[in-house]
């Protein structure tokens, strides 16, 4: 595994990405589009597809694996993407490379900077596997809505990142499933993880990795929500931790902030040891608690599982990390 401090020094640039031209394709003005990898539809690719929408435009994918990184550029905000068939496992996005070669932002198999997107259906996975940051998704626009997906990788999996600074974007994921092993859900975004399988891959070690890394902003109060989940193994029995602290390039304003609440959580989860120090930061100069959990990996009263009182969890509800200036609630 690359060293924790040094391995994500590409995401200040990331979005120059974009500067890039998509792929070529012929115009398309109808609101909506098919592809299908048969031919059968408008486009046999989803960048295709893409680089034809316009706001409002719906793209159905029909069954089948699609190869290679679908780019969402800023300019393609209000589009959806959606799986023809309900189940996500017939639809697969996929691809294999990692950050050590291709940077952050080219790692990832789904790179979306555009607001007021949703995306349902069907899978995102890289297969890269352990020895690099090697991204499913990259999730750098607002108002992004997640349901029905499945992220798979290894480490790094789900990135929400809006920049350096104290802006801060959204994202809501809903019954979805996502896996990996190192730092799988992490970022500076408002992210909110409803009525979903988080599944841990088994390292085959003491420690089996972390959860989550967030990095959220010290003047923003809400970072990664985990609510009504299911944590599960099959790692061996408190080997894996519920996240740790990532001061983003060394930034001292980076005070990550994630509560658990209401889930369910596996016993592979670490009683002492759930939340983890980072790149020489404490552990304790994040804001992580938990609230109301049950399962095996639930805490027992260890000194280290800090639990949010029912008063201050009131204001830590989905709505509320979502709300943000404009009152966004896409909450089921």
């Amino acid at each position: 595994m690359s060293p924790s401090h040094v391995r994500r020094a590409g995401l200040v640039a990331a979005a120059a990405a974009l500067t890039a031209p998509l792929l070529s394709a012929p115009a398309f003005a109808a609101t909506a589009i098919t592809v299908a990898a048969d031919g059968s539809g408008n486009y046999t690719t989803i960048q295709a597809a893409v680089a034809a929408a316009t706001t409002g435009t719906v793209i159905t994918v029909k069954p089948g694996i699609y190869q290679g990184q679908v780019q969402i550029p800023a300019s393609k905000s209000g589009i959806t993407i959606q799986g023809s068939t309900g189940t996500s496992g017939d639809i697969v996005i996929t691809g294999n490379k990692p950050q050590s070669t291709a940077g952050t932002a080219g790692s990832a198999t789904v790179y979306n900077l555009a607001a007021n997107t949703t995306i349902k259906g069907l899978t995102m996975q890289n297969t890269y596997g352990e020895g690099s940051q090697a991204l499913a998704l990259y999730a750098a626009g607002d108002r992004q809505t997640y349901r029905n997906v499945q992220m798979k990788g290894y480490q790094d999996t789900f990135l929400s990142w809006g920049g350096t600074g104290s802006s801060q974007i959204r994202q809501y994921v809903y019954k979805s499933y996502i896996e990996g092993a190192v730092d799988f859900i992490y970022g500076n975004g408002a992210v909110v993880i409803d009525s979903t399988t988080i599944k841990s891959l088994d390292r085959g070690s003491s420690n089996n990795g972390y959860i989550t890394a967030a990095a959220t902003h010290s003047s923003n109060p809400y970072g990664i929500l985990i609510t009504r989940s299911t944590l599960q193994g099959p790692s061996a029995a408190q080997t894996v931790a519920l996240g740790r602290c990532w001061h983003a390039g060394g930034a001292a304003d980076a005070i990550g902030q994630v509560l658990v609440r209401e889930s369910i959580l596996g016993g592979h989860i670490r009683q002492a040891g759930a939340w983890q120090d980072m790149s020489g930061f404490s552990w304790k100069t994040c804001r992580f608690t938990e609230y109301a959990n049950t399962g095996a990996g639930a805490s027992t009263g260890t000194g280290d599982r800090p639990q949010m009182s029912a008063s201050t969890a009131a204001n830590y509800t989905a709505q509320k990390y979502l709300a943000g200036s404009d009152g966004w609630n896409p909450v089921q």
